[in-house]
């Protein structure tokens, strides 16, 4: 197993242009990067797909890639939400976090961050629904392939909601999603 002393465990998210290693603080956020695990032991990402690419206005260098398993049957059980203000961490460049809807519903979706987003994470003088999205683990190796990702092709009509214009056309195949050795990357 693929865990150290720091609470981190590495998993290799295989692509069909290439891997993206990254470390899961399991020491940190426990809930969130052990529903990440159970559905990479489980091989639930495998042949899933990254499918958004959210860029941010005026910087577009900047934003989110998106990916995890969409199909109903092969979802589990949504988990609790645990917020930035729990775990200490935050949504910095490389950061993997839990997509979601309401805090609560968290299932197989993820995103990566490229560039630093600090408002994913949880606010609590902010009005409404302020607490954020569960940040879990960062990117060890391969962000030159996500930034790739975030620059890929998107569908101008598809999506729906927040997501309409963001759906990556093709999207990016994710071949498997294996625990590594941190030496292996």
């Amino acid at each position: 197993m693929a865990q150290t002393g720091d609470g981190l465990v590495r998993v290799a998210l295989k692509t069909t242009k290439g891997a993206i290693a990254l470390d899961l603080d399991v020491g940190k956020a426990p809930i969130t990067a052990g529903n990440f695990l159970r559905y990479v032991d489980q091989r639930r990402f495998d042949g899933t797909s990254f499918y958004r690419a959210s860029r941010i206005k005026g910087a577009p260098e900047m934003g989110i890639v998106q990916g995890g398993q969409r199909d109903p049957a092969k979802l589990l059980k949504p988990i609790a939400h645990e917020s930035t203000t729990k775990t200490g961490l935050s949504h910095n460049d490389g950061t993997i976090s839990m997509a979601r809807r309401a805090p609560g519903t968290a299932t197989a979706d993820f995103f990566i961050c490229v560039g630093d987003q600090p408002f994913f994470d949880a606010n609590p003088s902010a009005p409404g629904d302020n607490l954020g999205f569960a940040a879990f683990g960062q990117v060890a190796e391969g962000m030159d392939l996500v930034r790739a990702i975030l620059a890929m092709p998107t569908s101008p009509t598809a999506g729906a909601g927040a997501m309409h214009g963001e759906m990556l056309s093709p999207p990016l195949p994710i071949l498997s999603a294996r625990r590594v050795s941190l030496k292996e990357g």
